[in-house]
């Protein structure tokens, strides 16, 4: 079973395939490939019930085997819904993030909400290797891109989020109460308004963006008591636009991070249409850290299971894949 993060009981749906063997997986992957039509039963099969780790030995073997690109072969093979899916499981985490950082800055329009997703719930050493992986495939740091295509406040969020600095302690009582009344202050809802404005909206970014999650949790116990007032409400009350979003981001994630994942799937899925992208990217970076956790949420909240909701909603091969990465029926 993969190891939780440390202080987390985080279980992930996904884990090592018992047995494995990657010329076998190849060689398996190779025969569903060729000639006319492909055996897409076989490929997903193979691709959803091995680790990330598997998945890159695979690779190794059919280019060793073969002479071949797996990635290469598997996207003239399928397309679509997923097609995403499958090419996004083949590729290292911090390579898909970066990708999914990318393709949320390319184009006409930024999506905001993809960019705070990814850099709002990573820890720190996953921001790290999205840093390198994003230098690596894209030849500019991901903190130039960022740059480039956001601007303000947000931006600064957004680009504090992309150091990956974030305090690993514990909690300061003293510091929480200091920084709870920081926030009370920007959120205009303490008498005393100390200093203007802008300083203290960097002050609020600050411990938002750089304080541990412990002491965070403690900082927002703090702001209760101080104001009788919930920190995440208060912020959707006194705030507005991507600054907004981005703060209630950080909030749920800290307060809990699977809850958090389990509204983002439950709303991709809610009303007329299917949010395909968001619904893909959140079981394939969730799959092996916390898949079993945001099943457990999402059940709770929404009295339906997520097996239940992906049911519903896609259908085909992607319906597939989804319910093999779901890893059950709750």
């Amino acid at each position: 079973m993969a190891k939780p993060a440390q202080g987390a009981k985080y279980r992930g749906s996904i884990h090592d395939f018992p047995g494995f063997d990657p010329n076998q997986d190849a060689e398996a992957l190779y025969t569903a490939m060729k000639g006319f039509g492909s055996d897409k039963e076989a490929i997903l099969d193979i691709i959803t019930s091995r680790s990330n780790r598997q998945r890159q030995e695979v690779c190794q073997s059919y280019k060793s085997l073969y002479g071949k690109d797996l990635m290469a072969d598997l996207k003239s093979e399928i397309s679509g819904d997923l097609a995403r899916l499958i090419l996004g499981l083949m590729m290292p985490p911090a390579h898909y993030d970066a990708k999914q950082l990318k393709k949320a800055m390319e184009g006409a329009g930024t999506d905001e909400k993809a960019l705070i997703e990814i850099l709002a719930t990573r820890t720190n050493a996953e921001i790290r290797a999205i840093n390198e992986a994003y230098k690596e495939d894209y030849h500019k740091s991901l903190e130039d891109a960022i740059s480039s295509d956001t601007s303000g406040h947000f931006r600064r969020i957004l680009i504090s989020l992309a150091t990956g600095n974030r305090e690993e302690g514990g909690e300061n009582l003293d510091q929480a109460r200091e920084d709870a009344q920081v926030a009370a202050e920007i959120l205009e809802i303490a008498d005393t308004p100390s200093g203007d404005k802008t300083s203290l909206e960097t002050r609020f970014m600050t411990i938002l963006c750089t304080r541990s999650y412990p002491h965070l949790r403690r900082v927002f116990q703090e702001f209760i008591k101080m104001t009788n007032y919930d920190v995440e409400h208060t912020i959707k009350k006194e705030m507005s636009g991507d600054v907004r979003d981005a703060f209630v981001a950080i909030v749920q994630s800290v307060k809990n991070k699977p809850l958090f994942f389990a509204d983002k799937l439950y709303k991709s899925m809610k009303g007329a249409g299917t949010d395909e992208k968001t619904l893909t990217r959140i079981m394939v970076s969730r799959s092996e850290i916390d898949l079993l956790n945001i099943r457990r949420e999402f059940i709770e909240k929404y009295d339906k299971s997520l097996h239940q909701a992906i049911e519903g909603d896609t259908s085909g091969d992607f319906l597939k894949a989804l319910l093999a990465l779901c890893g059950g029926e709750d």
